[in-house]
C-alpha cells in the first residue's frame, strides 16, 4: 500500500468530476482523479456520443443561470481542447397544449422560463412545426417551444477534453480504481482508501454517480438508480434529419418523453426514452442492454411519430440515472464534513451542467461558496 498526499481528490470521473478535475488543476491545486472504470466507458450516463443541451427550462427556471454558464463553458473547454463540444442546433420541446396540472405543461413551463431569463424564443403551432420540421408527424394539439440556443454536447468528447486540460496542469487520473472508502481527518481533510494504496487530500469531490450513496450514505434512503434506453435507428429520409435541418427535441406523447438529435457521426438516427418508464436496476449489475419493453416504446414512437425515422435499429444502448425524489440535482457537502462536496442524482437531465458544475464544485471546494444560489439543490430539502 502506498500513501500520496494531494489538495483535491476527485472520486469519480465522468461528466461532473472531469470537469471538477480541470477547474481545480487549472488554479494550481494538486488534484487526483479516481475513476472505477476507464476513461469513456459505458456504465453510467454519459456514453452514446452526445447530450441535449436546453436553455428553455421545463425543469424550472432556477436552472437557467447555471445552463447558460454551462453553455459559456462548453464553447471555452472544446476551444482550450480544441474539440468541437457544443452544437448549436435549437432546441423545441413538443406537447399537447396545457398538458400538465392546471394548465401547465412542459410547453408552458419551458415558456415561463424563457420569460423569466429574457432567452430568445417562439411559440409555435401544429403547423408551424410541420412547415418547420416535417419530418414530425404530431397529433393535433400539440405545440412547440423553440429555443434558438439549445443543442447537443459531444458527450464523450467533452470528458476526454476536460481530462486532458486538467492532465496538461499537472492532475493525476487513475482508471479502474474506486474509492472503497474515506474518512475526514482530525485536522480538517480526508484520507481516501482504494485497492492500490491511500491518499490524504485537504478536500475531497464525490461524484461517482449510481455509486454515490456508497460514499455518501445520507443518500442511501434519497436516491434510486434506473434503467434507461437510447437507441439509433435507419431512417428513410436522413436529409430531414441533418444537422442544420432538424433540431435537438423533447416529446412528450401519450407513450411519455422522449428526446432526440440530428444526425451525429453515427449513421442512424438517436432516440432516447421513456423519460417516465424507467425501470429500478442495480449499477453493479453489468448488464446495460435496454429492455423490450422501453425499445418497443421507443420504436412506437418513431412509427406513429416520426416515420422517416422508424427504420431497423443499428444500436441500441441502456444507460443507469440516479434519480432523487422530486427528480432535482442534489450539490451540498457531506452532512457534517464541509471538507467533502459531492453533485450527483441528476435524475436524467445533468450531463449538459457538467462544465459549469465542475466549476461550482472547485468554488465550494476552495472557498465553500458557489456564485449561484444552491438552494434548490440542498439534502436538506429532503429531510422531510
Amino acid at each position: 500500500m502506498t500513501s500520496h498526499s494531494y489538495d483535491v481528490i476527485v472520486a469519480g470521473v465522468g461528466a461532473m468530476g472531469s470537469a471538477a478535475c480541470w477547474h481545480l488543476a487549472k488554479r494550481g491545486l494538486k488534484v487526483l482523479g479516481l475513476e472505477r472504470f476507464d476513461l469513456g466507458h459505458a456504465m453510467g450516463s454519459s456514453h452514446g456520443l452526445n447530450r441535449i443541451i436546453r436553455l428553455a427550462y421545463f425543469e424550472g427556471s432556477h436552472y437557467v443561470p447555471i445552463v447558460r454558464r454551462a453553455h459559456e463553458l462548453w464553447r471555452i473547454t472544446g476551444d482550450e481542447a480544441g474539440m468541437k463540444l457544443l452544437h448549436v442546433t435549437g432546441s423545441i420541446d413538443l406537447a399537447p397544449e396545457g398538458a400538465g396540472p392546471e394548465g401547465v405543461g412542459p410547453v408552458e413551463s419551458s415558456l415561463q422560463s424563457c420569460l423569466d431569463h429574457g432567452l430568445v424564443h417562439e411559440r409555435l403551432d401544429g403547423r408551424e412545426i410541420a412547415r418547420r420540421f416535417p419530418a414530425f408527424q404530431l397529433p393535433e394539439g400539440h405545440v412547440g417551444l423553440w429555443q434558438p440556443d439549445g443543442g447537443f454536447v459531444a458527450s464523450e468528447k467533452a470528458i476526454y477534453a476536460h481530462v486532458g486540460l486538467a492532465q496538461s496542469r499537472g492532475a493525476e487520473i487513475r482508471t479502474g480504481e474506486p474509492m472503497l472508502d474515506w474518512t475526514p481527518t482530525a485536522q480538517g481533510g480526508v484520507v481516501v482508501r482504494t485497492e492500490r494504496g491511500t491518499y490524504s487530500a485537504g478536500r475531497l469531490v464525490i461524484t461517482s454517480g449510481g455509486w454515490i450513496a456508497d460514499a455518501v450514505p445520507a443518500l442511501a434512503s434519497k436516491v434510486s438508480t434506473v434503467r434507461q434506453a437510447i437507441g439509433w435507428f435507419t431512417t428513410r429520409r436522413p436529409e430531414l434529419f441533418r444537422e442544420g435541418a432538424f433540431p435537438v427535441f423533447i416529446l412528450s406523447v401519450e407513450e411519455g418523453a422522449f428526446y432526440g438529435f440530428p444526425l451525429y457521426e453515427h449513421p442512424g438516427f438517436k432516440l432516447g426514452g421513456p423519460h417516465f418508464g424507467r425501470e429500478p436496476m442495480d449499477p453493479r449489475d453489468d448488464d446495460r442492454t435496454p429492455s423490450p419493453r422501453q425499445v418497443a416504446l421507443i420504436r412506437e414512437c418513431l412509427r406513429r411519430y416520426i416515420p422517416d425515422a422508424a427504420g431497423d435499429p443499428l444500436t441500441l444502448k441502456g444507460c443507469v440515472y440516479t434519480v432523487s425524489p422530486d427528480e432535482d440535482f442534489i450539490i451540498d457537502a457531506v452532512p457534517g464534513v464541509p471538507q467533502a462536496v459531492f453533485a450527483s442524482c441528476c435524475s436524467g437531465h445533468g450531463f449538459k451542467f457538467a462544465s459549469a458544475i465542475g466549476e461550482i464544485l472547485a468554488d465550494l471546494s476552495t472557498s465553500g461558496q458557489s456564485a449561484f444560489d444552491l438552494t434548490p439543490f440542498s439534502l436538506d430539502r429532503l429531510a422531510a
